[in-house]
């Protein structure tokens, strides 16, 4: 390993052990990204079985008569993929003065039945030590994040699962990596980025022109369809080019209906992503968000982003929120990526943390 690569691993690998000293203070993870379901780095095409039938003994072929009976590994069609996070970090003006840390593991199993379709199971494990460090909060169990279904339709691709968000369908058009919370899903989390809450049918189609069409429908599992049961209904039309795209949606949560719009543009130098996103319950609120990505800096990539902390109503005092990380590729599978942000409020908090992410 190369003595830079060595010098910037040896922080990260003590942030894990000693508490930052900077800012003694805790954590917000609330605010800190969506990491299993935007950063937590998961690719399906490791762990392919290369023979289903591995003896498990050497030597041992007498003590069976047909080692082909024995199965050590997924089917020749099963992928595993995995993920995790840990991160350390402090806050300024929160109401703890504690350092803290955290983390979070994903695994992604998926399997293919006819090489067109796919059926997918997202398991998560994580453990805030606190309520503010409750960023994929499992309390050390084993939980499943979503089981979905994939298959083609004619042109069209559906998916029926459950614990599974609308908008995975959903082209969207941000480029942007969000640190915090208020940055994800481009300042669209209730439209563009809808999600679900419980049995979830969906279907998206992807013209040639690079126009695409998404939609669909989450119901409770106890009650589907029903004016007892709670229904999110979402559709999204999307338009993607080389150098530019943007994305519409309108969600509709039992009368709480919101339109939403975000879009990028890459430039020369940087990426622009922006949104906007409009909700309306009985009264209207708005938020926004806009980014920067720098996609070349140094070894690494930087991102620069401010939007709303939430969607504000007219009268209303709006908060914002600022943020930068920087992505620093150690090698193929562990990135760390510290960051800093400023969350406006009653009480203005600062962090700062560091997140070092595995993908294996």
């Amino acid at each position: 390993m190369k003595l830079f690569q060595q010098l910037l691993l040896a922080p990260a690998a003590f942030s894990l052990l000693s508490p930052l000293t900077a800012i003694a203070s805790e954590v917000n993870l609330d605010a800190i990204s969506k990491y299993s379901e935007d950063n937590l780095e998961i690719d399906r095409n490791l762990f392919k079985q290369n023979s289903p039938n591995n003896i498990l003994l050497s030597g041992g072929e007498g003590l069976v008569d047909d080692s082909s009976d024995i199965t050590t590994g997924f089917s020749e069609t099963t992928t595993a993929s995995f993920g995790v996070d840990f991160l350390i970090g402090a806050e300024d003006g929160a109401s703890s003065e504690a350092a803290a840390f955290a983390y979070q593991m994903g695994i992604g199993l998926e399997t293919s039945f006819t090489g067109e379709d796919a059926l997918s199971a997202t398991i998560d494990i994580g453990d805030g030590a606190s309520g503010a460090l409750a960023f994929d909060d499992t309390t050390d169990v084993l939980t499943l994040d979503g089981l979905t279904y994939t298959f083609p339709v004619g042109g069209s691709t559906v998916m029926v699962g459950d614990s599974t968000d609308i908008s995975a369908v959903y082209t969207g058009a941000c480029a942007y990596s969000a640190f915090t919370d208020y940055m994800g899903n481009g300042g669209t989390g209730s439209t563009v980025g809808v999600g679900g809450n419980g049995v979830t049918a969906a279907m998206s189609y992807a013209f040639d022109s690079g126009f695409s069409l998404a939609g669909g429908i989450s119901s409770e599992t106890t009650s589907i369809l029903t004016e007892e049961g709670s229904d999110t209904f979402g559709i999204e039309a999307a338009y993607t080019a080389d150098s530019y795209g943007v994305a519409v949606a309108y969600s509709d949560a039992e009368g709480t209906t919101g339109w939403g719009i975000n879009g990028m543009y890459a430039f020369d130098f940087a990426t622009l992503s922006a949104g906007f996103e409009t909700v309306d319950s009985g009264s209207s609120a708005e938020g926004f968000f806009v980014g920067l990505s720098f996609s070349e800096v140094g070894p690494g990539s930087l991102d620069i982003g401010m939007g709303t902390t939430g969607n504000f109503a007219d009268g209303d005092t709006e908060y914002y929120t600022y943020e930068a990380s920087y992505a620093y590729p150690v090698n193929d599978g562990v990135t760390i990526t510290p960051g800093v942000y400023i969350v406006e409020g009653a009480t203005d908090v600062t962090g700062v943390a560091v997140k070092t992410s595995f993908s294996f």
